[in-house]
């Protein structure tokens, strides 16, 4: 009974190497040339493939080379800043100072509200002072300046005796206020009106009567008067402290001050001839201290008696 057993699992066995036998595929050497050939022209296909794509790229693929650089952290994605704390001493800046051009007259002259004798006057201007200028006129004949005198801080002071120092081309040319009605303003300087009036006589002797008027601002206390005859050409002259009037024969006159705004009738220096008829010509000048001193005036008249 073993017997036949051990026959009959002998058999199973061979049955089974038979199976696995021709299930498996066949198993041979391999050829070492063969492997290295075939290798060989695999690297050389590689290469070859590689050269031939980065000569001709083909429009199928696009080939994007790309340098790896290390990533940095999110803090350190951009060049660090750098804060320095300096401390400068601060260095003023240079400002250029204009210079503003003064004027100067020859001339004492009258200073107005306005760049023209219809306006008002608001000064004057005196020989030996200097004012401010800050414009001018369009036809560059009026200055407007600073008044050197108390009141109107600034006026217009006419050109023709004037001197200017310094750069006027940058001066604002000014539109002139609207005219105004005229009104007396007393000048702040010596400032008459004189008018001839009459031939007056004494026995034998003539002489002009001269009414006066005082403009100015100013008290004036002295004279002298000049008469000059064209036709003889003879002169007479009187120098005083004070102010005289011969009436006719009857009396004579004198007053020590011309207050402003006073009025007064100035006879003249005598002729001991008559003077009807004869072209006269009349120099007065009225000063405000005694002995012709401190601010003096002129006028000039001629006539014809």
């Amino acid at each position: 009974m073993n017997t036949a057993r051990q026959i009959h699992m002998s058999i199973a066995a061979l049955l089974f190497v038979s199976v696995a036998c021709a299930s498996l595929p066949a198993i041979s050497t391999p050829d070492t040339g063969v492997i290295s050939t075939a290798a060989a022209q695999t690297v050389i296909a590689g290469l070859t493939q590689q050269n031939t794509v980065q000569a001709t790229p083909s429009a199928a693929s696009t080939i994007t080379l790309t340098s790896e650089q290390p990533k940095l952290p999110a803090t350190e994605t951009s060049m660090p800043t750098h804060t320095l704390t300096q401390t400068f001493t601060a260095t003023p800046a240079f400002t250029p100072t204009l210079a503003i051009p003064l004027i100067s007259v020859s001339t004492a002259t009258n200073c107005r509200s306005g760049p023209g004798k219809v306006y008002d006057m608001k000064g004057a201007l005196l020989v030996g002072e200097f004012a401010e200028v800050y414009g001018r006129d369009p036809g560059n004949n009026y200055w407007y300046i600073r008044n050197p005198h108390p009141g109107s801080e600034f006026c217009w002071v006419w050109g023709k005796y004037a001197t200017i120092i310094g750069p006027t081309l940058l001066l604002p040319i000014l539109t002139p206020p609207p005219t105004p009605t005229p009104t007396f303003t007393p000048t702040p300087f010596p400032d008459f009106q004189a008018r001839y009036i009459r031939l007056d006589k004494c026995n034998g002797k003539w002489w002009v009567e001269i009414r006066l008027k005082n403009n100015g601002a100013l008290p004036l206390k002295s004279m002298s008067i000049s008469v000059r005859d064209k036709v003889t050409g003879k002169i007479f002259t009187d120098i005083t402290d004070g102010f005289t009037n011969k009436d006719g024969c009857l009396a004579k006159t004198t007053k020590d001050i011309l207050a402003s705004g006073a009025t007064y009738m100035l006879s003249g220096p005598v002729f001991n001839y008559e003077l009807t008829g004869h072209r006269l010509k009349v120099t007065i000048t009225l000063c405000s201290s005694k002995g012709q001193k401190g601010m003096c005036i002129t006028k000039t008249l001629e006539f014809k008696p």
